[in-house]
């Protein structure tokens, strides 16, 4: 199917306007410098249409992007170096139910998936500290916490505090809590943009379980130039999903929406390239035997097998057949490190090698595919 063009980013909000009103969610994929964040920002902007056919100018969208990044901004108190604080924009409704909410509570539920810091949001002052407990050496040899008060967190780390608040605002909003009945759209734009890509998978896959599961009726957008990101999301969706390939035209400026809800084959395999490229670099981490995985679960698919592990092809006699399954089996399952990610061992580099040469070899993959650093495998 050839792609949709549009002229301008109003347009193509009345696109994802009307896809969002046959499909509850729409995931986009596009390269960096497309314009996803000007395509939020015009999708937040463009007003609703009242029943006398009057544009009206009520909010309908609660949206992340580098926006929401910049309601918050640090105090590093540069006279005495010593309290540092996150202060919070108290003049946008992004804030709404804060105060009355228990805010720290919901966002702390998130956040302890991924970090090992704590926080207090002091309602009054609006502003957040952090705060982390540490084991210390003591001269007797023997070890103790204690508690690291008012410390400043990593870039990454900030990040995901935003996104866990911003993700304790959506449950609010699936909830149905009445400081934000206003919503009736969510457009979130690369939450991963400035973190490390290693927490991409658990991401995108605690997203998509919270959406998918959710029963209240309100419509998302997500866009991401993290193909990964958009995979995973993608499948822990479910049917109820649009999925689009976002590009530029370079001499008219339209931009064109590329279909890839029927065509999934075209992530998996850029995916599998990437896989490659890694595989020959060496900086292999234990999340990539899950994107292996999947993508031997969409082929599988394709191919109409009746398993993934169909997909696991050894060689004739090889006697690590059933290891092989086992490995891919373990270590595609639970949630890795997100700012201390470590290589994989080299054993299971090694496994990886093999398992991914024999996958390749043993299907009919393009081997154009393959032309990058690595060369054909």
């Amino acid at each position: 199917m050839p792609a949709a063009s549009f002229p301008d980013l109003p347009a193509l909000v009345r696109r994802l306007r009307r896809d969002i009103g046959h499909k509850r969610f729409v995931v986009i994929y596009a390269f960096n410098g497309t314009g996803k964040t000007r395509l939020s920002t015009a999708f937040k902007n463009q007003r609703r249409i009242n029943r006398s056919g009057r544009r009206t100018a009520r909010r309908h969208t609660l949206y992340f992007n580098a926006y929401t990044e910049d309601l918050f901004t640090w105090d590093n108190d540069l006279e005495n170096d010593r309290e540092y604080v996150l202060r919070i924009n108290r003049s946008s409704r992004f804030f709404d139910g804060l105060e009355e909410l228990e805010m720290d509570t919901r966002i702390r539920r998130f956040l302890h998936r991924y970090v090992d810091f704590d926080f207090t949001i002091d309602t009054s002052a609006w502003q957040v500290r952090f705060f982390r407990d540490e084991r210390r050496l003591l001269a007797n040899g023997t070890y103790v916490t204690q508690r690291a008060d008012a410390i400043k967190v990593s870039r990454g780390e900030e990040n995901i505090f935003i996104w866990c608040f911003f993700l304790a605002i959506v449950q609010l909003v699936l909830d149905g809590a009445e400081a934000y009945r206003w919503v009736k759209y969510v457009y979130v734009d690369d939450p991963i943009s400035s973190l490390d890509e290693h927490h991409a998978v658990a991401v995108a896959h605690h997203l998509g379980q919270m959406l998918a599961g959710s029963e209240r009726r309100t419509r998302f957008v997500v866009s991401s130039h993290h193909l990964l990101f958009f995979n995973v999301l993608s499948r822990d969706l479910g049917k109820d999903v649009r999925r689009y390939f976002l590009k530029r035209d370079a001499a008219s400026g339209a931009y064109l929406l590329e279909d890839t809800s029927l065509t999934p084959i075209v992530s998996h395999l850029a995916t599998l390239a990437e896989l490659h490229e890694l595989e020959a670099s060496g900086k292999l981490y234990p999340y990539h035997f899950n994107a292996m995985r999947r993508i031997m679960e969409q082929t599988a698919t394709f191919l109409g097998l009746t398993s993934w592990k169909d997909c696991v092809t050894p060689a004739s006699g090889d006697p690590n057949d059933l290891l092989d399954t086992r490995m891919i089996d373990l270590l595609s399952h639970g949630d890795y490190a997100v700012f201390e990610p470590h290589e994989m061992l080299p054993e299971n580099k090694a496994h990886f090698r093999t398992i991914l040469r024999q996958f390749v070899e043993g299907h009919p993959f393009n081997r154009k595919l393959f032309t990058g650093p690595g060369g054909a495998p």
